[in-house]
């Protein structure tokens, strides 16, 4: 088999085999394929596409690449959740204890930020003393007393993808359908769940900017899942704005305390009901869509749910004092609002602008050698719909610098003030199955 026929099949709109798809990553992963036939590989995909079986094989390619976890000694049926990426996404901290108090375990294996806010490792080591690597047997005993337990990713997952990324990201093919399908469900596979439920990002703080795209990669990974034998669910949720309203690391983890303490941040608060209701569906623990929903906002109601983020700090060596009195959280030195300039409705937020913002900040990363501070951050005080005066806060900057003149520039380019009154964003488009 050569490599060269590989690339002239798909360039000519054929269909790549099992053997064939799995010479080239074999061979790519070990080093046996250079970097120009991979990219000639990567950009006739790009063009011709891939069939759903085709896509499957790919990304069950990618798995075998590299190690697997093995959740086997974890009781029950093991539900996981992925974001495709969002500005003020702390979903998993309210969705992870919720699906905890009905029984559901949840075994998260996450990553660390490379962008606008740091990722859930980031975020949770807000929590003094909070232990996110772990022995793989501590995270199962965690998950196995007490339902939930958050490490960071071990092993080897998937080393074809990260390969085969870095490539794509530099010859112009990574917005590919199939290849960004692949790329996202062989690390979840990888991971060891026995179901999915994906949560797929849609507008101008999201990977995919239109609810076209965003509907076809959750068609795509819906897909992938069915073929692979794991029952996978897509939430299509809206990313015109920021989730909630704060941004950054220790202020995302003090709001997700709030809404699992019962607090009402509609959107928030209703998004990590529908995903955890999805989840727990898939579990098979209620019969029902409309049961799930109701014992999960029952238990963020009684105090269940928060108890069970109480249970995961302590579990994790976290100083739950910090989840007890929220005040206790790393908090920046200044905080700086940035004002309307005039009267009006908020009709627009450029989310993106708005994680730009509070990466300058200090609230993200650059460059991966480049330190967190878990202390900055943005406090929205305005969203989309909201009547506004001039002179009134649109933002609250939490910020180590007395004057942050880059991230209060950013936040007055992500601000759209019209004379119109406007309806805020529909915040769940479909659901995919």
């Amino acid at each position: 088999m050569r490599m060269y026929d590989i690339i002239v099949k798909k360039r000519d709109g054929e269909v790549l085999n099992k053997e064939e798809i799995y010479f080239f990553i074999e061979g790519y992963t070990k080093g046996e394929i250079p970097d120009y036939q991979a990219s000639a590989l990567t950009m006739a995909i790009y063009f011709q596409g891939m069939t759903a079986e085709e896509t499957a094989t790919l990304t069950q390619a990618m798995v075998d690449s590299g190690e697997t976890i093995d959740l086997s000694g974890i009781e029950g049926h093991k539900v996981d959740k992925h974001s495709t990426g969002g500005v003020g996404d702390k979903v998993t901290f309210i969705v992870g204890p919720l699906v905890a108090s009905v029984g559901v375990p949840v075994a998260k294996m996450s990553g660390r930020g490379l962008g606008h806010t740091g990722g859930t490792l980031d975020k949770l080591e807000s929590i003094k003393g909070l232990e996110i690597e772990m022995s793989k047997e501590k995270f199962i005993q965690n998950v196995n007393e007490h339902k939930l337990a958050v490490a960071g990713q071990t092993g080897n997952l998937a080393p074809a993808d990260k390969k085969l990324y870095a490539l794509r990201d530099v010859t112009g093919t990574v917005d590919s359908m199939p290849l960004i399908a692949g790329s996202i469900m062989s690390k979840k596979l990888a991971s060891g769940a026995d179901s999915i439920v994906l949560d797929v990002k849609t507008g101008s703080g999201a990977f995919m900017k239109t609810l076209e795209d965003s509907e076809a990669l959750a068609k795509e990974m819906v897909s992938i899942g069915s073929n692979l034998g794991r029952n996978t669910v897509a939430v299509i949720s809206d990313m015109n704005q920021p989730l909630g309203f704060e941004v950054g690391n220790a202020n995302e983890i003090k709001e997700a305390a709030e809404i699992l303490q019962g607090k009402k941040v509609m959107d928030l608060r209703n998004l990590s009901l529908e995903i955890a209701s999805h989840m727990t569906l898939l579990a098979e623990v209620f019969d029902t869509y409309e049961e799930a929903y109701e014992a999960l906002e029952q238990n963020l109601e009684n105090g269940k749910a928060f108890q069970a983020l109480r249970t995961l700090v302590q579990a994790q060596g976290g100083d739950v004092n910090m989840i007890d009195n929220l005040d206790l959280l790393p908090q920046a030195k200044f905080d700086v609002e940035v004002k309307a300039e005039k009267d009006g409705y908020v009709s627009a937020i450029d989310a993106e602008s708005i994680g730009v913002a509070a990466m300058y900040l200090g609230a993200g990363r650059a460059t991966k050698e480049d330190q967190i501070n878990h202390g900055v951050g943005i406090t929205l005080k305005k969203k989309i719909g909201d009547k506004v005066r001039a002179s009134e806060p649109l933002v609250v900057l939490h910020s180590d610098e007395q004057s942050p003149d880059a991230s209060i520039q950013k936040v007055k380019e992500a601000y759209t003030i019209s004379e119109e009154e406007v309806l805020a964003p529909e915040l769940i488009h479909k659901v995919i199955k």
